[in-house]
């Protein structure tokens, strides 16, 4: 079967891998769909993500969906056959974050394609996964796969709203218009904000955030553009640059949240502190989810503009050019590889 194995910085590969087998407690999936994920052009560009650095090839992939093949000893879940999204991470279960239902922060937590532990945990870009039988979900009636492929970074933007509390009638802004920043929009519009604002450097970039629910879109490199407000009650972060954060800080109301999702890079950055002191802000971090998964495929399965999201399927084949693809944003949002070509 074929895989995405990444070996360091520009060294993507697809390879013969070979077919795993379940064992106790896990399931077997076969594998539609993958999403190209920010963290996946990461490694592929730079060999690492934030403070994880790769130190052994690893398959990568993190948002994947597919069909259940069959069973390990003791495991149970949706028939073979069924229609599921994986839940990509394990907390530990015995950390004092999982005690104080912060599962998601778990200090030793299991993430598929990450290099944040060694050895690495291997992803879902294969044609066959194994993963732990409670982290399969079945899709809704109605979601079809090609569309719940986007459940993942829907769950990481979904724990984002939440984590900047009530924005039910509220003015929330989002910098940054990739794909993790439109489905903030989406997520925030289901949350009941009254008015979304987004900003980035490319048009077409904003264009999606236009499909995702957004209300104004903004040029972050215009400072005279019409549609920068001049205060927002929320404003979150997802272009992973300090002039994102420093433009969050810049907006907000005096006593308004500003919630940091997007991955700063390594190192220190810039930042406007003083404000966070005079006008008492709130700074908050975002990082990946827990519950919110399910939340993700419930409301996936009731808005089809979310399809407008998927800008391009790659047979996995392909591979690289899905990542150069998915790379370029001024001609695409969220890339797909197709696992359906794989033997």
């Amino acid at each position: 079967m074929l895989g995405c194995v990444i070996h360091g910085q520009g060294d993507l590969r697809v390879a013969e891998l070979p077919v795993p087998v379940p064992g106790p407690g896990q399931a077997l999936v076969a594998v539609r769909y993958g999403g190209v994920c920010g963290s996946d052009l990461h490694y592929w560009r730079h060999g690492g993500v934030g403070d994880f650095r790769l130190r052994e090839p690893m398959v990568l992939g993190h948002e994947v969906v597919g069909t259940v093949l069959e069973y390990g000893a003791g495991a149970s879940g949706p028939a073979p056959g069924t229609a599921v999204a994986v839940h990509p991470a394990t907390p530990c279960g015995v950390c004092p974050e999982c005690g104080d239902k912060r599962r998601n922060v778990c200090r030793d937590t299991s993430y598929l394609g990450s290099a944040a532990r060694f050895p690495h945990v291997q992803g879902g870009f294969a044609a066959q996964v194994v993963v732990p039988a409670e982290q399969v979900r079945a899709l809704p009636d109605g979601l079809g796969l090609r569309r719940a492929a986007l459940a993942e970074p829907l769950s990481v933007a979904v724990h984002a709203v939440r984590r900047a509390g009530e924005v039910a009638g509220r003015h929330v802004l989002v910098t940054g218009a990739g794909p993790i920043g439109c489905l903030v929009v989406a997520a925030a519009k289901a949350a009941g904000a009254a008015h979304v604002t987004v900003t980035d450097l490319l048009p077409e970039a904003l264009e999606y955030a236009t499909v995702a629910g957004a209300g104004t879109v903004v040029r972050a490199d215009d400072p005279d553009d019409a549609g920068w407000p001049d205060e927002v009650d929320v404003a979150i972060e997802a272009s992973g640059v300090a002039a994102g954060l420093d433009a969050c800080l810049r907006r907000v109301r005096r006593g308004g949240v500003v919630v940091q999702l997007g991955m700063l890079p390594p190192g220190q950055s810039p930042f406007a502190g003083n404000l966070v002191v005079s006008r008492e802000i709130e700074l908050r971090g975002a990082f990946r989810f827990d519950t919110e998964f399910d939340e993700a495929l419930a409301l996936l399965a009731v808005e089809p503009a979310f399809d407008g999201l998927v800008s391009a399927v790659v047979p996995v084949r392909d591979a690289e050019s899905a990542f150069a693809l998915a790379a370029d944003r001024s001609r695409s949002c969220k890339v797909l590889l197709d696992f359906a070509v794989a033997p």
